[in-house]
């Protein structure tokens, strides 16, 4: 940056703060030091005020004495001798430490206004404000990383994370900060603008919190890679959210283990899966088998009358126009593939549901450029279409809809694990005829009641969830992805379980999305199926569904397990409650 970013040793030593340290955090963390009031004391604050405390009584007492005999002496008060004019100073010194709380406010003013100590901004509320023209922060090169794309170097602004040196910011920064919250240069805008990712971040976050006038403090910073969400994952960061992310099992599908991580904030959750998992291993294992692979898209337009609309229907269900108009759809993509077409008359409006397979990736915008494309074909011979919108909820994306249970919508699967009677006895702790029972009155005959669409299960969308987070899949896609019907029934002469799991849309990809980040591509990897199969396109997201639905089934036998045998409750104010006291735990 043209020297404009230089080193400058700290007024003191400091002990080097971890990564994740937040900007709350770096301004008021003890381990690194920065200008106290205490530090203008000769002694620690607490000897300090004890002394200033004895001192005042001590000095006081001496001289009401003192004044009592001379009172009684007839001496005049205004005579005194160099041990009462010791006392009245001192007496007079401890009133100012006393009647200035303790002479931290006294002593803040003169130490905040100090040249030597101009390192950061003054206190405004109840957190730092960084407002600094003068007073700069600095990064140290080696805290700079490329970006690329866009970005041409990663750097920091204020209150954007602590490292182990002060950041600074140039008074270039400082212009931008002012200008983003005047309005005259557009926050989504930074990126672009100043070519640095991590630096737009900062800039922005600072600008939030001076627009506001409250504290991102607590909202970790550092240890992210901004250009990785450049223009694909989300826009305007200012930071990121820790989710802690467990692992459950093995899982024993298919004949393969696997180790299924799940980020959730949920107590319990991941120990119950993890249960779960250990009887279906020690019973044999679950199988799978993915029934249907198709991600779909519905447009919606508009005819001048419903004759018109339904001869669209018509031509599109036409068998003998089917290849026409696959030949057009797979233009958006080499993985793109039309599987069908359904299609819905309500009035003069024509909803059309396409479904195609997608390869290894999730597929949502793979499926709506072939949709664009047929569309753009179509109105060679349907001039008068208006085209509503290239999403008219036939789909049925990110919404419970009875369509995407009856249709499928992703991944179709279902999942089965035959549980031996001991594993039910010594590891679930209840009893088959129970859990048989329990299922039917609660999972199947309970959700009609309720009037339950996909959801007849106990909690399939906590497991699909936290997976769904670990794994960079779309959190919002839990929807429909949760839909799930759980069955149990006594087999072999009632001696065992027979449990299965039919989840008609599981919507994942191993591809695009949040899938590339590091922290979930490093869940996806510790699954194994990290990226597109090399092999056969679409095996890594099928393979991901599958555990997906097996990591359900588990969760599901462990959770109805705790509910036949009473131990909900009893686990949940065991695991699920901290008894700690917050108060008196130190931040780390």
């Amino acid at each position: 940056m043209d020297g404009r970013r230089r080193r400058r040793p700290s007024s003191s030593p400091s002990k080097p703060l971890p990564p994740s340290t937040t900007a709350g955090e770096l301004l008021l963390s003890s381990d690194h030091h920065y200008p106290k009031a205490s530090d203008a004391l000769p002694l620690p604050l607490c000897l300090t005020n004890a002394v200033f405390l004895a001192l005042f009584f001590s000095v006081a007492y001496f001289l009401l004495r003192r004044w009592r005999e001379k009172i009684r002496d007839s001496t005049p008060l205004h005579v005194v001798t160099l041990s009462e004019l010791a006392a009245l100073v001192a007496l007079l010194a401890s009133l100012i430490y006393l009647l200035g709380f303790f002479g931290i406010g006294l002593v803040q003013s003169f130490v905040s206004r100090s040249p030597a100590r101009q390192d950061i901004g003054g206190l405004s509320g109840p957190w730092h404000v960084m407002e600094q023209e003068e007073d700069k922060f600095i990064i140290k090169e080696e805290d700079r990383e490329g970006c690329g794309g866009a970005c041409t170097q990663c750097t920091v602004g204020p209150l954007a994370g602590a490292l182990s040196t002060f950041i600074s910011l140039t008074e270039e920064d400082e212009e931008v900060i002012k200008s983003v919250v005047a309005g005259t240069t557009l926050s989504y805008s930074l990126e672009s603008k100043l070519g640095d990712c991590k630096r737009a971040a900062a800039i922005r976050r600072e600008a939030v919190q001076r627009m506001t006038g409250r504290s991102m403090e607590g909202l970790a910073f550092e240890g992210f890679d901004y250009a990785s969400i450049l223009g694909q994952c989300c826009e305007m960061p200012i930071g990121y959210v820790q989710v802690p992310v467990g692992v459950a099992g093995p899982l024993l599908l298919d004949g393969i283990e696997y180790v299924v991580p799940m980020a959730t904030t949920e107590g319990c959750l991941v120990a119950s899966t993890n249960r779960g998992c250990k009887a279906i291993n020690t019973s044999g294992g679950a199988t799978s088998v993915v029934l249907r692979d198709g991600m779909t898209r519905a447009p919606v337009v508009r005819f001048g009358s419903a004759k018109r609309a339904a001869e669209l229907k018509l031509f599109l269900e036409d068998p003998s126009n089917f290849d026409t108009i696959s030949v057009v759809f797979n233009r958006s993509s080499r993985f793109a593939r039309l599987q069908d077409i359904r299609c819905a008359v309500a009035g003069k409006n024509l909803y059309m549901r396409f479904m195609c397979s997608t390869g290894d990736a999730m597929g949502m915008n793979m499926v709506s450029k072939g949709v664009q494309n047929v569309l753009d074909f179509l109105r060679t011979d349907f001039p008068d279409m208006d085209v509503i919108g290239i999403s008219g909820n036939y789909c049925s994306d990110k919404k419970p809809a009875a369509i995407n249970w009856i249709e499928g919508r992703g991944k179709s699967v279902v999942c089965e694990a035959v549980i031996k009677e001991e594993v039910v006895q010594k590891v679930l702790k209840t009893t088959i005829p129970a859990l048989v029972e329990l299922n039917m009155l609660k999972n199947l005959a309970g959700s009609a009641m309720a009037g339950a669409l996909g959801g007849f299960n106990a909690h399939a969308s906590n497991i699909v969830s936290a997976i769904y987070i670990a794994t960079g899949q779309d959190p919002a896609q839990n929807v429909e992805s949760s839909h799930c019907i759980t069955m149990m029934e006594a087999v072999n002469d009632g001696k065992d379980l027979h449990i299965s799991v039919s989840m008609p849309s599981i919507e994942v990809g191993t591809v695009g999305g949040g899938t590339q980040l590091a922290s979930q591509s490093a869940c996806l990897n510790l699954l194994g199926v990290k990226g597109a199969s090399q092999d056969s396109p679409g095996l890594n997201s099928r393979l991901l569904a599958t555990i997906v639905a097996g990591a359900v089934l588990a969760g599901e036998l462990s959770l109805m397990s705790a509910l036949a045998a009473g131990q909900l409750v009893k686990s949940h104010m065991k695991y699920n409650r901290s008894s700690r006291d917050v108060s008196k735990m130190a931040c780390q």
